[in-house]
């Protein structure tokens, strides 16, 4: 089985959003399927469609968490030290050519939130960040030509 590294937030926000398919929108759409069949002829009928569609996709996206939550290794960034990235540490970053600072913390790929500032491991900017440390310079690819970016801080927890 495979296993998937996550923080242990990463793994509360998962097991949150389970427990709301779970309690709140699966009954929800089974009130929605049972009232839209009240309403006659299934074959035209929109609404019954529309939920059973919905239904579909809350059932799908259950079965993938309960795997996601039950594979789940989670590590915590607080027990990780040294000078080097790794899975949890937060990077500050700037840009060398746009000179803006950034930082992300470097998280499985089942909680990556680039809006959140939270990067999956398996990004092409994590990949290049693993293992450096402060002041080392990465290049990654990007649409609009391979952009470099300095490391200024790493920290954990």
């Amino acid at each position: 089985m495979q296993k998937f590294p996550m923080t242990a937030q990463g793994l509360v926000r998962l097991e949150e959003e389970l427990r709301t398919l779970k309690t709140q929108e699966r009954p929800a759409i089974i009130r929605a399927i049972a009232e839209a069949r009240s309403h006659g002829d299934l074959s035209e009928n929109a609404e019954y469609h529309a939920a059973r569609e919905r239904q579909s996709f809350i059932e799908g996206r259950i079965m993938e968490l309960e795997e996601i939550v039950g594979a789940a290794e989670v590590i915590d960034p607080a027990t990780l030290s040294g000078s080097n990235v790794k899975f949890g540490a937060r990077v500050t970053l700037v840009d060398e050519e746009t000179e803006k600072e950034t930082s992300y913390q470097i998280v499985g790929v089942h909680e990556a939130d680039i809006k959140a500032s939270r990067l999956s491991i398996s990004s092409p900017l994590a990949k290049a960040l693993i293992g450096k440390k402060v002041g080392d310079t990465v290049s990654v690819p990007a649409p609009g030509g391979d952009r470099s970016y300095e490391i200024l801080d790493i920290r954990f927890g």
